[in-house]
């Protein structure tokens, strides 16, 4: 999209790049999505979306919650130059639905909410329920994965540049 200025990590560029590509395939083909196994998932960006812009004591912070007219407008935003810094992400594969807030500057994972564990079992194996939040845990991550890897894949290619295209129609729409 745009190259970092001095002091800016690949990390912080490649994370925000990463959420607003995200968002941006989330919105016009949510369900587009395969894991490593190619079974297919779809993603979607809650109502809760943080965009930046500027520098150092320039530096503006936009937060949006709630409503689509919000994340609309925060969508404008991006085509002014802002980028995603923060995001609440939602998986779903087959009938597991997944919630995750990651942070661009990091990949940092916060608030990762798993489907409901059964506890009807969990009588007969008190670990039970345990080694299913750590599976509920592993095939998020693994669904992140693989839409990292896609990224990454369509990032360092020559399409890259007819997607970031695509990008900035998308940020500029009117609908």
């Amino acid at each position: 999209m745009s190259m970092p200025y001095l002091g800016e990590s690949t990390d912080i560029v490649l994370g925000q790049e990463f959420l607003t590509w995200l968002w941006y395939q989330s919105d016009t083909a949510p369900g587009a999505f395969t894991d490593k196994e190619g079974a297919p998932f779809s993603v979607s960006m809650e109502q809760r979306i943080v965009v930046q812009g500027g520098e150092g004591d320039a530096r503006e912070t936009a937060s949006v919650s709630g409503s689509l007219s919000p994340l609309r407008e925060a969508r404008f935003g991006l085509g002014t130059g802002k980028k995603v810094s923060r995001a609440l992400i939602r998986l779903e594969k087959e009938e597991l639905a997944f919630q995750v807030s990651l942070k661009a500057e990091d990949f940092c994972l916060n608030s990762l909410k798993t489907p409901k564990l059964d506890k009807g079992d969990s009588d007969d194996d008190p670990d039970a329920l345990l080694l299913e939040k750590f599976y509920l845990m592993e095939v998020c991550t693994n669904l992140l994965d693989a839409l990292y890897a896609r990224f990454l894949g369509l990032r360092l290619s020559s399409q890259w540049v007819k997607e970031v295209e695509d990008m900035r129609q998308w940020m500029t729409r009117t609908e």
